[in-house]
């Protein structure tokens, strides 16, 4: 393992932080199936590559609340499971949708998530000691001298040359 490393992510980076929270302990029957769904889906998508999930990793924020942060291909492919007819997902929002539409869920699990699309540029990534994690899982990792020893060497890092404007005659 090499001492300090980065990711190698070229281009933008498409990551959605996704979870639930436990508002009501006792209510083990209506969040336990929500969590069983989140592992379902992330089973679904490691069998299937070609959907777009390219890492994630499951963190917890305390004893109530989960969180699996994912690192998608594109934010192309990450619309297209949420909708997808055929993916678990589809199943398990609209089973979703039906308790908050029956109350039955109002108060006992909170599920949440965020998403965001972070252009080439406006990331940067350093691992001390660490196997390829984060970001690093999703795209490789590589030694820290080659994008730079610095953060703001990393952040100018540039996978492409950006086209050079021309000058007007």
């Amino acid at each position: 393992m090499v001492s300090r490393t980065t990711a190698d992510a070229k281009g933008e980076v498409v990551v959605l932080l996704i979870g639930m929270r436990i508002n009501r302990f006792w209510a083990v029957h209506l969040w336990l199936p929500v969590m069983l769904a989140m592992f379902r889906m992330l089973r679904e998508l490691e069998k299937d590559p070609a959907r777009g999930l390219r890492s994630r990793v499951m963190l917890t924020a305390s004893p109530r609340t989960y969180y699996i942060v994912q690192y998608w291909e594109s934010k192309e492919k990450l619309y297209a499971y949420a909708t997808a007819s055929d993916a678990f997902h589809h199943k398990a929002w609209a089973r979703l949708n039906r308790k908050e539409r029956d109350g039955k869920l109002r108060g006992q699990v909170g599920i949440w998530h965020e998403s965001y699309v972070v252009p080439e540029g406006s990331y940067e990534a350093i691992y001390g000691d660490m196997p390829a994690f984060g970001l690093a899982a999703a795209h490789g990792q590589i030694p820290l001298e080659k994008r730079g020893r610095y953060a703001k060497d990393r952040f100018a890092y540039r996978s492409r040359q950006a086209p050079v404007a021309e000058k007007a005659g």
